[in-house]
């Protein structure tokens, strides 16, 4: 039996064609477009490189999306509408915003008009973490980044 094997011209052809459409591909996945997220104040911080580097690629059931490059040591998103995680914001002082302790992680919590801005208290650097209203109860999300923002370093201050 033998193996039906394509003219010289015909293989290719269909090498080409094969090339074009994984080049093809690789530029959709490239083209999607970035998540516009700019570096927090303090980002060049090196907990927040390690914080970064413990960030999950999936969060709420979403993939991470690219970031402009001169946020990616310090941010990352999921998702569109975009959930987005910055580290190097500046600790919230005390306030009589809310506060929501979960797995040992102080948030304070703002609610704005299309979600909630999470930001860590008794941490510096803090983490802010912006959820859209699109994927229900924030605190679902910032409890799957519970490990990585224990990992910034401690103030004293907790909401109790």
């Amino acid at each position: 039996m033998s193996a039906h094997r394509c003219p010289l011209p015909a293989r290719r052809l269909l090498r080409a064609v094969t090339a074009g459409a994984l080049v093809g591909a690789a530029l959709t996945a490239c083209s999607r477009g970035e998540i516009a997220v700019a570096p927090a104040p303090m980002a060049a911080d090196p907990a927040c490189a390690r914080v970064v580097e413990g960030l999950p690629e999936d969060l709420a059931g979403v993939i991470r999306q690219p970031i402009p490059a001169e946020a990616e040591g310090s941010a990352a998103a999921w998702g569109n509408p975009a959930i987005v995680a910055r580290c190097g914001v500046n600790p919230p002082p005390p306030s009589t915003d809310a506060c929501l302790a979960v797995d040992d992680v102080d948030w304070v919590v703002q609610e704005l008009s299309d979600g909630a801005a999470f930001t860590t208290y008794g941490r510096s650097p803090a983490l802010e973490v912006l959820v859209p209203a699109t994927y229900g109860q924030g605190a679902s999300v910032v409890a799957q980044l519970g490990d990585v923002a224990r990992e910034l370093p401690s103030t004293g201050r907790s909401c109790s």
